[in-house]
């Protein structure tokens, strides 16, 4: 009669390419505690730090900056709609007076002409789109704007037909020239946080390098760190406690063992003295040289044996050949 097992569904393995990029991400990462506990605390904080830096200069330091020049484009047209609508004088003076004082402007009408050439955009041209597409809502003159040459103003003309308007703005009045400061504020919050991190793991992550040293030494039958004891988190407590409580275990169990030798010690010591007296007392023939041999290798094998134990052997490292040894 047959019957039928089902064969539990083999587990989906990953791609190769998945396992490439573990391995690779995996030998790129630090192996040490530190440095990785160091990676898990400040790469959230690096993210961070990124996403709302994004987030500023895309949507806040661009709102700003629209907003500016918006106020600014308006306060050009009205001084446009001033110059067309109401009498002025020659010189333009009191045209150029309240620019001056009421809107922080520097105006100057210029003879007719034509207007500058175009420049090339600067790779940051945030306030140049900006600005330009606002200029473009509020007036219908043709106009020139010039956002790279004075790194203090931003001139802008405007083409009139009895005249050219020649205005310079502040820039910081048409552009949010402060994006830095808030980029400082985050930069030295950061390695506020970082300094403090750092200095906060090492103190949490010494008690645990401390445990692996003690732990290594006794492994290798060598002297602790003298000042080793348990410090640091509650968890890393418990481990260092544990470790003494089985340090002194085992040291006690050394400890018996090695009284129990010396008791074998004495007992067979004397039992092979008693044997050495009697092999004395026989005459001396081949056969009581034999065994006197037999006696004397006896002690020596049981010296060594009982040397080993306690761990008293006193054997020399040399260097050796392997090679050798195999053949």
């Amino acid at each position: 009669m047959a019957i039928a097992v089902d064969n539990p569904p083999a587990k989906p393995r990953r791609p190769a390419v998945w396992r490439k990029l573990t391995s690779l991400v995996s030998d790129l990462l630090p192996k040490g505690l530190y440095a990785r506990t160091l990676i898990i605390i400040m790469a959230p904080i690096f993210l961070v730090e990124c996403i709302v830096t994004f987030v500023f200069m895309e949507q806040h330091w661009e709102q700003v900056t629209r907003r500016l020049s918006e106020a600014t484009a308006h306060e050009v047209a009205a001084l446009i709609d001033i110059y067309q609508n109401y009498p002025q004088d020659d010189d333009h003076r009191q045209l150029t007076e309240l620019a001056s004082k009421r809107l922080g402007l520097s105006v100057e009408i210029l003879p007719a002409g034509k207007l500058p050439p175009t420049r090339p955009r600067p790779f940051f041209d945030l306030l140049d789109r900006a600005l330009t597409t606002e200029l473009k809502k509020s007036i219908s003159q043709p106009f020139w704007i010039d956002t790279v040459g004075n790194s203090h103003h931003v001139e802008m003309r405007v083409s009139l037909g009895t005249g050219i308007m020649r205005v310079l703005v502040r820039r910081n009045q048409a552009y949010a020239s402060n994006w830095h400061i808030v980029l400082v504020w985050m930069v030295g919050t950061s390695l506020v946080l970082y300094t403090t991190a750092i200095v906060i793991l090492r103190n949490q992550i010494r008690p645990i390098l401390k445990l692996a040293e003690a732990a290594e030494a006794f492994g290798k039958g060598r002297q602790g760190p003298p000042d080793f004891k348990p410090r640091g988190a509650r968890e890393v407590r418990q481990a260092a406690t544990a470790f003494i409580e089985m340090r002194d275990r085992i040291e006690r169990h050394v400890d018996q063992r090695t009284t129990m030798l010396a008791g074998v010690s004495h007992d067979l010591r004397t039992v092979l003295t008693r044997f050495k007296l009697q092999l004395a007392m026989l005459d001396e023939t081949a056969a009581t040289k034999g065994l006197e041999r037999d006696a004397d290798e006896m002690r020596h094998m049981l010296e060594d044996y009982l040397a080993f134990a306690k761990g008293d052997g006193g054997e020399v490292a040399k260097p050796a050949n392997v090679v050798e040894m195999l053949e």
